[in-house]
C-alpha cells in the first residue's frame, strides 16, 4: 500500500512538470509567432520603401499615384517543425506513455484484486466444506468471513517454465534457435499467466534456457505478487541444481543459479517438484510457438526457410545465409561486423580472433573469404606469412618506399639461381620492389664498392638508426656480439643464446654498472 501511493505521488509530482513545461512551451510558441509575424511586417515595409525611391517610366507618368502597383503580398513559407512543436510532440509522446503504463498498473491491480478474491472464495469454500451438518443448520446463514488483502492461507500457485534449444537445417546449414515458455495456473489449474518469447544471445546450452525460463516465470509471480508457488521442472539437471543436491560446475550456469536463489528468498513458500515431460506439454507448446516466429516464409520462396538470426554486436536482425559461424567456439556474428573485427586487428598489427569477450579461438582466412575484400584478404595472408618467419630470418627492405619483409632463406634462394657478379659480396634482390641492397649493410646496393669502405665513406648511421640506440639505450637494451640484433633482459639470468649463431655466451652486467656497447 505504501509502494502504491509513493507510486502515485511521484506520477503526481510528474504529471505537475508537464504541465508546467507544456504552459512554458506554449508561451514560447506564442513569442516565435509574434516575432515571426513582425519580421514579415518589416519586410513587406522595405520593400514598400524601396518600391517608392524607383523612379517612373513613360508608360506609368500618366498614372494617378494612388494607383501606383502595390507590393505583392509575402508568400508564406511551408509550415516546418520548430524546437517549441518537437519539444511539443515529445511531451504529448510522454503523456500517452505515461497514460498506458497508468492503464497497465491499473489492468494488472485489478487482475491481483480478483486473484485475490479467488484465493480467498477457495479458502473459504474449503472451511464451509468442512463444517459439520448440525452446526451448520444451527448458524450457516451466519458464517460470514471478510476479504482481507493477505487471506491466502496455504493457498500456493502453479509456475510452470520451458527452455528449448533445438537445430534446424535452412538452406543446408545448421542453425541453432532457443526460447522459452512460461504459465501460471492457480491450484485447479486455471491459467493466470503465459508468457512465450525467443532467446536471441547465442551459445546458450539446454541448462541455461531451462534456468532462464525459470528465471523469467519466478519474475512474472514476483510481479503479481503471488508469495506462495510450487514450480515444476522436467529437466532433471536444473531440479538437482535447484534443489542444492547438485553444485553447477560451468560458470555461467552457476550465475544463473544463484539468480533463482535470489529470487526464491523472496517467497513464502517455494516448493520445487520434478515431473515427467508429458505434464509440461503446454509450456513446451509456447516455447515452440516462439522459435517459429523467429522464422519468416516469404512468399517467393514455396521450399525452404529464410531465418533472421539477430547479431549480437550490431543487434541487426540478418538472414541466417549472412551470420558467419565460428570454428571452434560456434560464436556467431554477421558478415559486416566480422569484417569490420578483421579489418580493425590487422590495422592494429593482432592476429584476429573471435569477438566474444574471453574466446581466444583463432579465425582462419580460408573460412572469412566469403566476407572479406580482395585487399584484406592478401592483407591478412601477407601477415600470416610474416608471422610465420622466424625473428633471426627476417628481413627488412632498406628503400622506404617498399620496407617488405623477406626471410633470408627465401632471398638466399633467389640469389643463388642469380648470375649477378655482386651477390658474392652481399648484393640480394628484393622480391617486392625487385631492386638490390645489401645483406650485410641492410641499405641500397653500394655498386663496386664493398662494405667497409662503404661504412668508411658513410661513417654517421641514418636518422632512423640514431633514433633506434638512442631508445635502446634509455631502455638498456644490448646487442649480441654476434647477430647484432637487439636484446632485452625482462626476467631471468645474464646468460645469453644466440638463435642465429647458436652461439652461447654471458653477458656479465653488474647491476647498476651498464655500458654502451653500441
Amino acid at each position: 500500500m505504501a509502494t502504491t501511493r509513493a507510486d502515485a505521488d511521484a506520477g503526481d509530482d510528474l504529471h505537475s512538470v508537464l504541465a508546467l513545461q507544456r504552459v512554458e512551451l506554449t508561451a514560447a510558441d506564442s513569442v516565435e509567432s509574434d516575432l515571426d509575424f513582425a519580421f514579415r511586417l518589416q519586410l513587406q515595409e522595405a520593400i514598400s520603401a524601396s518600391l517608392a525611391h524607383v523612379p517612373s517610366s513613360s508608360s506609368t507618368s500618366s498614372l494617378p499615384p494612388s494607383t501606383s502597383s502595390a507590393p505583392p503580398p509575402l508568400p508564406h513559407d511551408v509550415a516546418s517543425p520548430t524546437l517549441a512543436s518537437l519539444q511539443s510532440e515529445e511531451l504529448m509522446k510522454l503523456d500517452r506513455e505515461l497514460a498506458d503504463s497508468r492503464q497497465a498498473k491499473l489492468e494488472m491491480q485489478k487482475a491481483r484484486e480478483d486473484l485475490q478474491r479467488a484465493i480467498h472464495d477457495h479458502n473459504f469454500a474449503k472451511e464451509l466444506a468442512e463444517i459439520p451438518d448440525d452446526e451448520w443448520e444451527e448458524s450457516g446463514d451466519n458464517i460470514e468471513k471478510p476479504l482481507c488483502a493477505r487471506d491466502s492461507g496455504d493457498y500456493f500457485f502453479k509456475v510452470y517454465s520451458k527452455g528449448l534449444v533445438i537445430e534446424e537445417l535452412v538452406n543446408g546449414e545448421r542453425v541453432s534457435l532457443s526460447a522459452i515458455g512460461v504459465a501460471i495456473c492457480d491450484q485447479m489449474d486455471n491459467l493466470i499467466f503465459e508468457l512465450k518469447k525467443p532467446l536471441i544471445k547465442s551459445g546458450l546450452n539446454k541448462s541455461a534456457a531451462e534456468t532462464k525460463a525459470l528465471i523469467e516465470g519466478l519474475n512474472a509471480a514476483l510481479s503479481m505478487e503471488l508469495d506462495r508457488v510450487r514450480v515444476f521442472i522436467d529437466c532433471f539437471p536444473l531440479f538437482q541444481f535447484v534443489t542444492g543436491r547438485w553444485p553447477a560446475k560451468q560458470r555461467k550456469i552457476s550465475v544463473l543459479v544463484d539468480q533463482v536463489s535470489l529470487l526464491e528468498k523472496r517467497f513464502s513458500y517455494f516448493k520445487p517438484r520434478h515431473v515427467a515431460r508429458n505434464d509440461m506439454k503446454y509450456v513446451y507448446e509456447l516455447a515452440r510457438a516462439a522459435i517459429n516466429s523467429q522464422m519468416t516464409v516469404p512468399a517467393e520462396i514455396s521450399r525452404g526457410k529464410t531465418i533472421n538470426e539477430t547479431c549480437v554486436i550490431c543487434l541487426e536482425d540478418t538472414d541466417v545465409g549472412h551470420m558467419f559461424s565460428i570454428d571452434g567456439c560456434l560464436h556467431r556474428y554477421c558478415f559486416l561486423c566480422m569484417k569490420k573485427h578483421i579489418e580493425e586487428k590487422l590495422r592494429q598489427g593482432m592476429e584476429p580472433t573471435c569477438p566474444h569477450e574471453g574466446c581466444k579461438s583463432k579465425l582462419k582466412v580460408e573460412s572469412c573469404r566469403m566476407f572479406l575484400t580482395l585487399k584484406l584478404f592478401e592483407i591478412w595472408n601477407q601477415r600470416i606469412k610474416e608471422a610465420l618467419i622466424p625473428v633471426t630470418e627476417k628481413v627488412y627492405c632498406p628503400y622506404p618506399k617498399c620496407s617488405a619483409l623477406m626471410s633470408k632463406s627465401e632471398i638466399e634462394r633467389d640469389a643463388s639461381s642469380s648470375s649477378f657478379v655482386g651477390r658474392r659480396l652481399g648484393a640480394r634482390k628484393c622480391t617486392k620492389c625487385h631492386r638490390r641492397f645489401c645483406i650485410d649493410c641492410k641499405v641500397p646496393w653500394h655498386n663496386n664498392m664493398t662494405c667497409i669502405y662503404y661504412k668508411r665513406l658513410n661513417p654517421n648511421p641514418p636518422t632512423e638508426d640514431v633514433k633506434l640506440k638512442s631508445l635502446a639505450s634509455s631502455n638498456l637494451w644490448r646487442q649480441c656480439v654476434k647477430c647484432n640484433h637487439l636484446i632485452e633482459l625482462a626476467e631471468g639470468c645474464f646468460h645469453m643464446t644466440c638463435r642465429y649463431f647458436i652461439h652461447h655466451s654471458e653477458l656479465i652486467i653488474l647491476v647498476g654498472m651498464f655500458r654502451n656497447n653500441f
